[in-house]
């Protein structure tokens, strides 16, 4: 049992019965009455932020994760299949844990699962940034450059981002997977 006293960002707590991590505390001590801890916590499920009180002193649920490395062979109907990059073995997910970043998720990716003591996934986090080859897009026109015009293209994993006009069918791009867009061009 820890309490308010040992917050830090990134410490992940058990919150309402669910996993949350905290994205960022602060410890206030008004003129009058008990100091307080305001803080804002994301749900590792769910993601969905919400902000919180605690009373300074009161007592929380550590929860202990273990971060793992994976790497991801293949999707199939019940979920992505990964393997332990320690001991080889193979596991399958669910979809569901990755919710839209799948689309930036090719073969080979390295995925990080976070389990807890019960040997229970809680989250799964794909890299920030990703090589992407573009298969399918419009080809650009010489000399229309005078705007920060976009234009949409198709990913090798299935995925459409909005480019700059000068990308063509081919170019491997760096993209964003929290938002999901082109970040730049990669020289091969």
């Amino acid at each position: 049992m820890a309490d308010t006293s040992d917050f830090r960002n990134g410490l992940i707590i058990k919150f309402k019965g669910e996993p949350y991590v905290i994205v960022e505390f602060q410890h206030v001590k008004p003129g009058k009455g008990g100091a307080f801890v305001r803080t804002t916590l994301k749900n590792l499920r769910t993601g969905r932020v919400l902000d919180n009180t605690f009373r300074s002193g009161e007592s929380v649920d550590v929860v202990r994760v273990e971060r793992r490395k994976y790497q991801f062979l293949y999707k199939e109907a019940s979920g992505l299949v990964l393997m332990d990059n320690e001991t080889y073995e193979q596991i399958t997910i669910p979809q569901e844990l990755l919710e839209e970043k799948v689309l930036y998720l090719k073969e080979g990716e390295e995925i990080e699962l976070l389990v807890d003591d019960d040997e229970k996934i809680i989250s799964a986090e794909i890299p920030i940034f990703v090589t992407l080859k573009v298969v399918e897009t419009e080809p650009g026109f010489k000399g229309d450059t005078a705007n920060t015009a976009l234009k949409p293209a198709k990913v090798e994993t299935g995925a459409t981002i909005n480019v700059p006009l000068f990308i063509n069918e081919g170019d491997v791009l760096k993209v964003d997977t929290r938002t999901g867009e082109y970040v730049e061009r990669v020289k091969n």
